[in-house]
């Protein structure tokens, strides 16, 4: 039987649950394959409409993140008139890199080793990244002739302009602490990972379901909305909100000095 590419492993919370998807090909440094791209897609689409899903931790196995894209059909020759088969597959990991951004939940990206090319690409799409201190950042497509395609975008989004530029125009390797200056990592991790995975958990589990999801809806917005259309769309946000059952649940928390009810703490 062949192992799966991505495991998945739901673990409950006092509210909810969270879910940990693994990148499961160490033989590869996890490179993503069709079939861990599809497995990925499958897994974002399903946590789009979880109502108990609370968040979402994506990890490598083996000791490393994700190495790339799989290669595999480059320089396969095309017959005259064929459709190219890699410009639909190169679109694909586009889509789920739009997925995993879109996440009504919060993405904890944990990296150790390598995250290369597409790997990198998929640290951009985090809400909050951790970093092993033996973790190691590069896009050097262009140094093997490549172009960056789909992680472009997002790794303009997640460094702005001029860190981009120098990462995807160089292909110049960043270790953690680089990285973490450089924008890309927001934690660095010196001991294990585990523990700063759970301790992350708990961070964000303190932040009411419904509204960690609407302040993403903004956020992702915000590049391609005119200011006051997305200052329309915040003020019905804000007015949902507070007619909407969690806040009027976390403002009596407050007042009472006690954890939410969604809150992962005692």
């Amino acid at each position: 039987m062949t192992a799966a590419v991505l495991l998945i492993d739901r673990v409950p919370l006092p509210s909810g649950c969270v879910e940990t998807w693994t990148l499961n090909d160490p033989a590869s440094r996890n490179a993503l394959s069709e079939a861990m791209v599809d497995a990925l897609l499958a897994a974002c689409e399903h946590a789009a409409t979880d109502a108990d899903l609370r968040g979402v931790v994506l990890r490598g196995a083996g000791g490393h993140f994700c190495a790339g894209g799989s290669l595999g059909g480059i320089g396969q020759p095309l017959a005259a008139g064929d459709a190219d088969p890699l410009v639909p597959l190169n679109r694909r990991f586009g889509a789920l890199l739009q997925a995993l951004c879109a996440l009504p939940q919060w993405l904890i990206v944990a990296v150790e080793g390598a995250a290369m090319g597409g790997g990198f690409g998929l640290v951009c799409c985090a809400d909050h990244v951790l970093a092993h201190t033996s973790a190691q950042f590069a896009t050097p497509e262009v140094t093997l002739g490549i172009v960056p395609a789909q992680i472009a975008p997002f790794v303009v989004r997640r460094l702005g302009p001029a860190a981009a530029r120098r990462c995807l125009l160089t292909g110049e390797r960043w270790d953690a602490s680089a990285a973490q200056r450089w924008g890309l990592v927001d934690d660095l991790v010196e001991g294990d990972m585990n523990a700063a995975v759970e301790a992350a958990i708990a961070r964000h589990a303190a932040a009411a379901p419904q509204a960690v999801a609407a302040t993403k809806r903004l956020l992702l917005a915000q590049p391609e909305t005119p200011l006051p259309a997305l200052l329309d769309d915040a003020a019905d946000a804000f007015a949902q909100a507070l007619r909407g059952p969690e806040a009027p649940q976390g403002l009596a928390a407050f007042a009472a000095r006690k954890a939410p009810p969604w809150s992962a703490k005692p």
